[in-house]
């Protein structure tokens, strides 16, 4: 998390922009300086990118990196909600930054325009407090959990698709909690499903983004009990949620190296 060093004093604006996150016992003053020093990586300014964005912003998150490499298109304004009419055709991470600055000016946002590789999640992840997988794709989120992995460092991940969304946090400063690898094997024959040809329901990715953006604000106040160790899955046909447990696979090919303590 944040360097207790760098958290700074806040204003009297901050203290009224943020009060009903200071009203609250577990996230107080303490907490919000943690949000405000904090460094949030987000991969992907779509679908969940969008929610979790806006909300990182809304809450204070002092810096926010956003990769996509991606424009906005028509089709996507049915759900991306940092998107608008006029921003069709810019690239995704500047509109996403367009929208966090309507709302809080005050944040650092780095709109990073190009599909995110292993160098650059590598150099990423390195001065993240924690990231966020909103990508659209298995290759991407291997990639995503090799970089946290190395890194040691927090991921929150999430899906969704047709009616169907998943979410979990991955966190790797925890020798016993499972990565994403140890829970979907990248040697698996993953048939890759995208929403242009299946279809995604509105409302989906925002339940999903909130959610992975309240996972993200807990981890970097430091307050609740993170969803490490449980994969949420939700069928909004019928919106019900089932819940289990995940475990690390000891024989993980990604983080195998891992102490256990």
């Amino acid at each position: 998390m944040a360097n207790p060093c760098t958290i700074r004093v806040m204003t009297d604006e901050q203290l009224l922009r943020y009060s009903r996150h200071i009203l609250l016992e577990e996230i107080g003053v303490e907490g919000q300086e943690r949000l405000l020093a904090a460094h949030a990586v987000v991969i992907g300014a779509g679908g969940l990118g969008s929610p979790v964005a806006l909300y990182l912003g809304t809450a204070g998150v002092g810096r926010i990196t956003l990769v996509d490499h991606d424009s906005v298109d028509l089709t996507n304004l049915q759900r991306q909600i940092a998107h608008n009419l006029e921003r069709v055709g810019q690239p995704k991470a500047l509109s996403a930054r367009e929208a966090i600055a309507a709302i809080n000016p005050e944040v650092l946002v780095k709109p990073v325009v190009a599909r995110a590789d292993a160098q650059m999640l590598d150099k990423l992840a390195a001065s993240a407090d924690v990231v966020i997988d909103c990508s659209d794709n298995f290759a991407t989120r291997q990639a995503v959990n090799r970089a946290c992995v190395r890194h040691r460092k927090p991921l929150v991940a999430g899906a969704a698709i047709r009616f169907d969304g998943q979410l979990s946090v991955y966190d790797l400063r925890d020798d016993q909690s499972p990565c994403y690898a140890c829970v979907f094997p990248p040697a698996d024959d993953f048939e890759e499903t995208r929403c242009a040809v299946m279809g995604v329901f509105a409302p989906l990715v925002g339940i999903i983004g909130t959610m992975q953006a309240a996972e993200a604000l807990k981890l970097l106040a430091g307050t609740g009990t993170s969803l490490a160790g449980r994969l949420q899955m939700l069928d909004g046909r019928n919106m019900e949620w089932t819940e289990m447990r995940v475990r690390r696979d000891l024989a993980c090919p990604v983080c195998a190296s891992r102490s256990v303590g």
